[in-house]
């Protein structure tokens, strides 16, 4: 599967669609196949679902998240995973390992 994670720098970024990019990470019987880095096409309502779509995304994690983009990733059939933080080296090997867990969103939403 495919996971597409919001990053800043080499962090897990707090908001989706204003991250400075996205890694790609998928993973097969616990091991990362491949991994690669997504530019980020800018913060337009919409376009991110697509864009993970289109990536053969199957989840999307990220510190937060607004309600419309949720709804949106589960109409595509896309899991979304909030509320995660700490390095993306850290939240891939805890995806891999199957053991990444999602908290509180990091995000306000106005």
């Amino acid at each position: 599967m495919k996971f597409v994670i919001s990053a800043d720098g080499d962090q897990v970024a707090a908001h989706f669609g204003r991250c400075e990019y996205y890694q790609v990470a998928e993973i097969k019987d616990g091991q990362v196949i491949n991994s690669y880095r997504l530019e980020n096409p800018g913060h337009e309502p919409g376009r991110l679902p697509t864009l993970c779509k289109e990536e053969g995304a199957g989840c999307i994690v990220a510190g937060g998240m607004g309600p419309r983009a949720q709804s949106l990733f589960t109409q595509m059939g896309i899991r979304t995973i909030i509320g995660v933080s700490g390095s993306l080296d850290q939240v891939v090997s805890q995806i891999a390992a199957g053991i990444l867990k999602g908290g509180d969103d990091q995000c306000i939403h106005t």
